[in-house]
């Protein structure tokens, strides 16, 4: 793996169980850090007994991944120490932690796909590989101190808004905290999606979704299926195809697949990103410029003609039989799914032991798979790329907000939406990065972070000035969101002709920010407080 020879990775930061009077091993401080009112202490504690005391943090974060640790860098950066950030796993870098099948890489120019004030000139090429984004993750932590602030294996239980105090109760599966500000940065690309196909638990050979890849199962040789036909199966699938018997490839629709622009950087290049000043920001401005001309052609169905030729053209010198061609060219706009890269899709696809899918699973039984047409094909691999439940968070079903409704059941009344992507009436002090209509089908994730992120420390500033709590008003989060939807109305992504994961059952899109980026980091370069009930400290005091 490659690491940045400036800030070379380190371990994960494993702390261990609480000591008498401490919280995972780091003793408990004076001031923010001490012991809060018992309010949130559990009611069945057994009477006569002390109960264990409660840290109390000015920002709890949950998720390690590039939005949590994005937002534990700039808190430090802005002076202000008294946070955690809890994670699940026993390592940082969540999507990047998580997906490690062969292949596995970036589809962003690796300059874009990083933090803007933490640029690395050791990328070894234009788009990196899992394992660089992992340990640029890991460095990035290292350098910028954030380590004594992770807390792995604390997954979040629940979160509950005290009312009363005005604060945050967290339950996690290694203790108990409160908060004044709880951040949630744990994405939408973390939960994988499993298929509802009848027999699938059935199955006696060995099943895995590719995010969970099985490193210690031997493909060499097998009549191994893969399910899905996504930007994972398109990076996966061309490192397995050597390796097995034979390989299912069950297709629903095929994807607009483009040529990847993945060159090696050269000593010469390596030597000005490294020496000249500047130079990696200019790197980094030209592809996100390149990327927001994207999102141009996105707006309208009829701007799409041009990236459609150019993945035509690609599919066209990539297979020569026109009947194979046909049944990889899409029905729908280039664009309404993300449009995918790879040099190495087609070439794959095409080799004798590989046969394309197109009917319908009806069923999988204990050693083989049937398809629509009655055919029953041997397989003793299946192989999910299937993707994430993008438009149901998790994490919703986790947090309670006044009146004790979660997320989840808020959403089920609304619709996923909130206000900038970031803050849900009814749940004050919450701040979710990459939250609804976040998602980028054009650039980058970390521009949308670094924004939201920004935003939180404005909101961070103004809960300083003598407030405890703000809460987003119901009307600008309504009206908020009426603009996003009048926005996505005429685009690509809703009215290119497939279906996608960017929407729901309703078929309303809840995740694409559906225009520039530069127009969502004007809108949250600062905090909004005429769009926001507040309290005071005065207010806590005399409830």
């Amino acid at each position: 793996m490659t690491t940045t020879t400036e800030h070379p990775a380190t371990t994960p930061d494993h702390t261990p169980a609480p000591a008498p009077g401490t919280v995972a091993g780091t003793p408990a401080r004076a001031g923010a850090d001490t012991t809060t009112a018992a309010a949130v202490l559990p009611a069945t504690a057994p009477a006569g007994t002390r109960p264990a005391p409660v840290r109390h943090l000015k920002v709890a974060v949950i998720g390690a991944g590039f939005s949590g640790l994005g937002t534990a860098i700039r808190l430090l950066q802005a002076g202000e120490d008294d946070f955690l950030v809890f994670e699940r796993a026993d390592d940082l870098g969540g999507t990047w932690r998580d997906n490690t099948y062969p292949g596995c890489a970036c589809d962003v120019q690796a300059h874009l796909y990083s933090f803007s004030f933490a640029r690395n000139p050791e990328w070894k090429s234009t788009f990196a590989t899992q394992a660089e984004v992992h340990d640029y993750l890991r460095s990035c932590a290292h350098r910028y101190g954030v380590t004594p602030h992770l807390r792995y294996g604390h997954e979040l239980l629940a979160a509950r808004w005290d009312e009363h105090h005005h604060h945050w109760a967290i339950d996690t599966s290694q203790g108990h905290y409160t908060a004044q500000i709880l951040v949630t940065g744990t994405g939408y690309l973390s939960e994988p999606a499993l298929p509802a196909i009848p027999g699938l638990d059935t199955f006696t050979g060995t099943l895995f979704h590719s995010s969970r890849w099985r490193h210690d199962h031997d493909l060499s040789g097998r009549d191994v299926a893969v399910i899905g036909t996504g930007a994972s199966a398109i990076q996966f699938v061309p490192r397995i195809q050597p390796q097995v018997g034979r390989l299912d490839l069950y297709q629903r629709t095929p994807p607009w697949v483009a040529a990847k622009p993945d060159k090696p950087n050269t000593a010469r290049h390596t030597w000005m990103l490294r020496h000249l000043p500047g130079y990696q920001r200019l790197r980094r401005s030209f592809n996100k410029n390149g990327r927001e001309i994207v999102a141009f052609f996105m707006s309208r169905p009829t701007r799409t003609t041009g990236m459609k030729n150019m993945a035509a053209g690609h599919l066209k010198k990539s297979v020569a039989d026109p009947a194979l061609r046909a049944r990889l060219t899409p029905d729908y706009t280039v664009g309404c799914k993300r449009l995918l890269f790879s040099n190495t899709w087609y070439p794959a696809i095409q080799q004798p032991n590989v046969d394309i899918i197109a009917d319908t699973i009806t069923s999988v039984g204990p050693d083989h798979v049937t398809t629509a047409d009655g055919t029953r094909r041997h397989v003793d691999t299946i192989i999910l790329a299937t993707g994430f439940t993008a438009t149901d968070r998790p994490v919703a079903h986790r947090i309670h907000g006044t009146g004790g409704h979660t997320l989840a059941q808020t959403w089920n009344r609304t619709g996923m939406n909130a206000h900038r992507g970031t803050t849900v009436h009814g749940f004050p002090n919450l701040f979710m990065i990459l939250g609804p209509n976040t998602t980028l089908g054009h650039s980058s994730q970390t521009v949308m972070i670094e924004a939201q992120i920004t935003y939180i420390l404005a909101a961070l500033k103004t809960l300083t000035r003598g407030f405890s709590s703000v809460d987003v008003l119901p009307h600008a989060q309504s009206a908020y969101n009426h603009t996003l939807a009048k926005r996505l109305e005429h685009t690509v992504w809703n009215n290119g002709g497939c279906q996608s994961w960017y929407t729901d059952r309703h078929g309303n899109n809840p995740s694409i920010w559906p225009t520039y980026t530069w127009r969502y980091q004007r809108q949250t370069r600062a905090f909004d407080l005429t769009n926001y009930h507040t309290t005071t400290h005065t207010d806590l005091t005399t409830t």
